[in-house]
């Protein structure tokens, strides 16, 4: 598997410290982190990070199709799999999951008379881990 500021390269964009950091920190972070997650993870290490780069990094990775962007209770999050596929959002951990389950696909008249480019299809309830830990009979 090719490094990261290998992969950068490969899709047009300069592997420069920050963009680096913040594709890593996705990679390890596959929780769909919002900007100000990535900000607060990130600006320790990097104490001139503004959370205007992180914006615009992502905004480019998204242009570049290594990122994709999923608006869940008006807030971005951030998800490595571009793809298409599912997301289950848990009510009680706020955890976003991915699935393997891709969006239905349009029908034949729908698809003609429209240009669609991206589907999003979000599950919600409660998590297998959530139910694991709640008491008995609630």
């Amino acid at each position: 598997m090719e490094n990261t500021s290998d992969l950068l390269r490969h899709h047009n964009i300069k592997p420069s410290f920050t963009r680096v950091m913040i594709y890593d920190f996705l990679k390890s972070n596959m929780n769909h982190p919002t900007v100000e997650e990535i900000f607060q993870a990130l600006n320790p290490v990097l104490p001139t990070l503004s959370k205007t780069t992180v914006y615009n990094t992502l905004d480019l990775f998204i242009e570049k199709h290594l990122v994709q962007a999923l608006l869940m209770q008006q807030q971005k999050h951030y998800d490595l799999i571009t793809h298409p596929h599912a997301h289950f959002k848990c009510d009680l951990c706020d955890a976003i999951i991915d699935l393997d389950v891709q969006p239905p696909k349009l029908d034949q008249k729908t698809a003609q008379d429209y240009s669609v480019y991206t589907a999003q299809l979000v599950y919600r309830g409660v998590c297998k881990e959530c139910q694991k830990n709640a008491p008995k009979g609630a």
